[in-house]
């Protein structure tokens, strides 16, 4: 028997025995099938809900990846075959794919969270209070094994977790009332104190309580439950009960409560809704400040504060000496709104009283010595000051004493240090410590078993949120104004709340004047300021960090604010700062440390945008223009450079068709494979553009220039169409600023193949003929022959099979006199595909083969999988689907090898054609429809509409005449849109269609 488990840990279990379902991403996407079960998920709809909105770059192959190894877990648990003459009623799950989505199949009854369902709908059907109704809806709450989803990450599966546990708060609510009408009290108060502990504010639950407990004759708790609530919602929500629970608070008072006519006697169990009261005589302190007004968001992270409390308190083992939970994060990120309104929300649980002091370890003002901090503590319970020890050890050791058997919360705020918090520990384990820090404080981690939580930047739905708050009806009016003010203020509370009062203050000034005023990220300093209040000045806050960073830390944060990219390496940072990599891994971690730049992933930092422009404003303060320049000047040598060294490894056959490049003064990474150096390249793209956008706009076009002409192949081949784009254009502008004449012809031959791709081919043409006549201009022939080439592969694209055979044979006499063999091979591998097209299949053959022995020869792995793709389809014309098939599978391999994704979608759509050849259509519409997808994620129009047409033969050989309609009508949308021949043959396929429809019998 097999059980999925989603109202819980996800699980799933075979014969009552757990099975390994693999990594969180993966059990995510069994989830998002089981909550849909039996009904198609699409694999966008997958996608968002595993990865949210950062999907990885082959989200859809990663998918897969998952979708199979799920399969074969399920596979691994499905029932025993039936011997032969046996019809099996096969029941067993498995996953199959469904209109571009995928289903997974089995009995509903199997997984929990829609047995829980079905149980509480029949629940429904029962009128009045009925024995059956109580055991569906007792059984359905059976069915919960913790939080719904729970170890799921991701916003998908915390808003399904949250929908969840309200569904089941409800179920409780409607089986408390049954139980209670039918005399069950002591059932309802077992089962709903532990509810109750966990959803205070859950106004239904606790009114089935109070009821419960009065008719159990214990009033004065049912009062005192209320009181307690009362107490939650006017802290969490900042209002009091509704109307139906001061009805029963009142029925209560009154004792007016109905009571039913045959009770079930039971004996009262011991409930404890508060702690014990606190020891007479002692002193109670309550230093919390008041909770942040507008609060928004950070659900998750105080429900981590409360988790972590509920863990120590439920602890079997050895409970510790002290719980630490260590927030830390960036200036101004809310760690102290955090903190303070954590603390007011678990209060109740500390009946001793609450401690809170400002260590001030980041402020203007001297941090704050522990042995003050001791001496306010231990005032506040009840120390005389004639009692008060010297000595700061002596103080510690009596605030040990003072708080040993007490049950009291410790807030420590902006602690600097362990050294600074470690003597206001308590000894005892009945007391909670919460400390925050921009520091990690690791020591607090390592020795005192602190548990650390690191605070984000607010995101983005709660940014505005709290804009909303602040600003009012504005954000809502101008919506796009304050997402973009949102994002100016690094989504930071602090400058959030700061921006907002700027706006409020100025209501006259539209959002998006506003908005426009602060994209000076300098000027932006200047007008994120309150009042003059240093608390409230962004600029003041960031000083309070910077100010303590050791003077190498210090020019390193300065410098690294010039990097004008997402986020930066060891290799880059070291560029900047003139130093080794070695030597600069100390100030980022300090830098890190201090939280003025973040860990994005392994090796990789970033800093937000506030923080680069207070970076960029002390640079202009400390450090001289030349020295800044120069400092540019290194990171540009240092990402050309390291750019050559990647693609020399990725691709060393073309070696000479790229800038020549000095070793440059930083030390680079190294490669010591392709994909070693694919790797980086994917890991920096989005820096470089943006590299080499800041070097064009006058910095140093030179670099901008020269970084694209290097990343060429790498940009082109991974069908990263509108980077490529980008950097082209930035090197075009470049190149013309300094009157580069065969700079500008680089970049405008590199833009006609952007065209191309993107199926712009009047676009392509014309870049590709003023690149031409500029080499002509300049005598550079090899510029020239490849230009002539590329000409050809555009109209070849176009079905201008002839002018395209005159461009190849032009281009390959040049090649061949120069002595440029990868020249040579290439044109020979076109000359081939435009013989293919031509249908002159033979002699592409011929051509194709030489093409292939040249690159084989050269160690080319992409000019080799590309003449084998032209062969496959060259075969295909012959009417040889066996050898077709082999070449593509070849080529395929190859192609997913060195991550050249156009090549891999050219390879799919070959393939899927061969197989359908030789009669195969399920493989063929497995590997349109991946070609479908992975050209849709690239862009390629033109290989979309070839999967289109194929998928279209497909469902009308399958007997889905409208299927087929509907891919041939995108097809020839597609087609007509590059003005491209195969629109005529999809018309015609279309006009077979109609026909057949006109005359069934045809």
């Amino acid at each position: 028997m097999v059980e999925f488990r989603l109202l819980g840990p996800v699980a799933l279990l075979s014969e009552g025995r757990p099975v390994d379902l693999g990594p969180a991403k993966q059990r995510t996407v069994l989830a998002a099938l089981l909550v849909d079960v039996g009904r198609p998920v699409a694999a966008e709809t997958l996608i968002d809900r595993v990865w949210d909105d950062a999907p990885p770059s082959k989200a859809r192959d990663v998918l897969y990846a998952h979708i199979a190894r799920i399969r074969r877990v399920l596979a691994s648990v499905g029932g025993e075959k039936h011997g032969e003459g046996h019809v099996q009623e096969r029941n067993e799950p498995e996953v199959l794919r469904h209109s571009g989505g995928y289903v997974l199949q089995t009995d509903p009854d199997t997984v929990d969270l829609h047995r829980f369902r079905e149980l509480t709908g029949r629940a429904r059907t029962v009128s009045g209070p009925d024995e059956d109704q109580a055991q569906r809806l007792r059984d359905a709450l059976d069915l919960w094994r913790g939080m719904a989803l729970a170890g799921l990450p991701g916003t998908w599966a915390s808003r399904v977790r949250d929908g969840l546990e309200q569904q089941r708060l409800g179920t409780a609510a409607r089986w408390a009332r049954v139980e209670t009408e039918l005399g069950q009290y002591a059932a309802v108060i077992d089962r709903l104190c532990h509810l109750v502990a966990h959803n205070p504010c859950s106004e239904a639950l606790v009114g089935e309580l109070m009821r419960a407990l009065y008719l159990d004759g214990r009033a004065a708790e049912s009062l005192e439950l209320y009181a307690r609530t009362r107490g939650h919602l006017a802290e969490e929500l900042g209002t009091g009960p509704g109307p139906e629970l001061r009805g029963i608070h009142e029925a209560v008072l009154c004792g007016t409560l109905d009571r039913p006519a045959a009770p079930v006697t039971s004996t009262p169990a011991p409930v404890q809704l508060v702690d014990p009261p606190p020891v007479p005589g002692r002193r109670v302190p309550a230093q919390l400040p008041s909770d942040v007004p507008a609060f928004t968001g950070r659900t998750a992270e105080l429900a981590a504060l409360t988790r972590y409390l509920t863990e120590r308190d439920s602890s079997e083992g050895p409970t510790p000496t002290v719980v630490v939970s260590a927030v830390s994060g960036t200036a101004g990120v809310g760690k102290t709104a955090l903190a303070v309104r954590w603390a007011h929300q678990v209060r109740d649980a500390f009946p001793d009283g609450q401690l809170y002091v400002n260590l001030r370890g980041y402020d203007a003002e001297r941090p704050v010595e522990p042995a003050n901090a001791l001496a306010a503590f231990l005032s506040a319970l009840g120390v005389a000051g004639q009692e008060m020890p010297l000595e700061v050890d002596d103080r510690a050791a009596r605030y040990r004493t003072e708080l040993s058997g007490r049950r009291l919360l410790v807030v420590l705020d902006n602690a600097s240090s362990v050294a600074q918090v470690r003597p206001l520990l308590p000894g005892t384990p009945s007391c909670a410590v919460l400390v925050t820090s921009r520091d990690s404080l690791a020591g607090l981690v390592a020795l005192h078993g602190a548990r650390r939580l690191d605070l984000e930047l607010l995101p983005p739905d709660d940014a505005l949120a709290l804009l909303r708050t602040l600003v009012g009806p504005r954000v809502d009016a101008e919506p796009e104004a304050a997402t973009v003010l949102a994002e100016q203020c690094g989504r930071l509370p602090l400058a959030l709340r700061v921006a907002a009062e700027l706006a409020v203050s100025r209501p006259d000034t539209a959002l998006p004047e506003l908005v426009a005023e602060l994209a000076d990220h300098r000027r932006r300093l200047e007008m994120l300021e309150a009042g003059g209040d240093p608390q409230a000045a962004v600029r003041a806050v960031f000083s309070w960090s910077y100010e303590r960073l050791p003077e190498t830390a210090a020019r390193a944060f300065r410098l690294l604010g010039l990097h004008p990219g997402p986020d930066f390496d060891m290799y880059a940072a070291a560029a900047l700062t003139g130093e080794t990599p070695e030597r600069a891994r100390p100030a980022l971690d300090v830098l890190a440390r201090a939280h003025l730049i973040q860990r994005t992933r392994p090796g990789r930092y970033a800093m937000h945008d506030l923080l680069r422009a207070y970076a960029l404003w002390q640079a202009d303060n400390q450090d001289h223009r030349a020295g800044r320049k120069a400092a540019l000047t290194s990171l540009f040598d240092y990402c050309l450079a390291a750019s050559a060294e990647a693609m020399n490894t990725l691709y060393p056959a073309e070696r000479h068709r790229r800038p020549k490049v000095a070793p440059p003064e930083a030390v680079l990474p190294e490669f010591n494979s392709p994909e070693e150096a694919r790797t980086w390249l994917d890991g920096e793209r989005h820096a470089l553009v943006l590299v080499c956008a800041h070097a064009a706009g006058g910095s140093s076009p030179e670099h901008a220039i020269r970084l694209a002409a290097t990343l060429y192949a790498y940009l082109d081949n991974g069908g990263y169409v509108g980077q490529a784009l980008a950097v082209h254009t930035h090197a075009l502008n470049a190149a013309r600023s300094i009157r580069d004449t065969a700079g500008e012809a680089g970049a405008l031959a590199q833009l006609g193949i952007v065209y191309w791709q993107m199926g712009e081919y009047p676009g392509a043409l014309d870049h590709l003929d003023r690149a031409l006549a500029l080499f002509h201009e300049i005598g550079d022939r090899v510029g020239e022959a490849r230009t002539v080439g590329n000409l050809g592969v555009v109209s070849q694209q176009m079905g201008r099979h002839e002018p395209a055979m005159r461009h190849h044979e032009r281009a390959l006499a040049v090649f061949r006199d120069l002595g440029d063999r990868v020249g040579e091979a290439n044109t020979l591998a076109n000359l081939g595909a435009v013989m293919t097209s031509l249908g002159r299949n033979d002699d592409a053959v011929g051509h194709l083969q030489r093409a292939l022995a040249v690159f084989r020869e050269l160690g080319h792995d992409g000019g080799e999988a590309t003449a084998l793709t032209n062969l496959g389809e060259a075969y295909a014309g012959q009417g040889h689907p066996g050898p077709s098939a082999t070449h593509y599978r070849q080529a395929l391999a190859i192609f997913r090898r060195i991550g050249e994704r156009y090549g891999e979608v050219c390879a799919l759509n070959g393939l899927a054609e061969a197989e359908r050849l030789a009669g195969a259509p399920g493989p063929s519409v497995e590997h349109h429809t991946a070609a479908l997808s992975l050209a849709s994620e690239t862009g390629e129009r033109s290989e979309q509409a070839r999967a289109h047409t194929g998928l279209g033969h497909a469902a009308r050989a399958q007997g889905d005449p409208t299927r087929a309609r509907d891919h041939w009508n995108q097809a020839l949308t597609l087609y007509m849109e590059l003005d491209a021949r195969e629109a005529y043959d999809v018309r015609g396929c279309l006009d077979e269609l109609a026909a057949a429809d006109e005359d069934p019998q045809s």
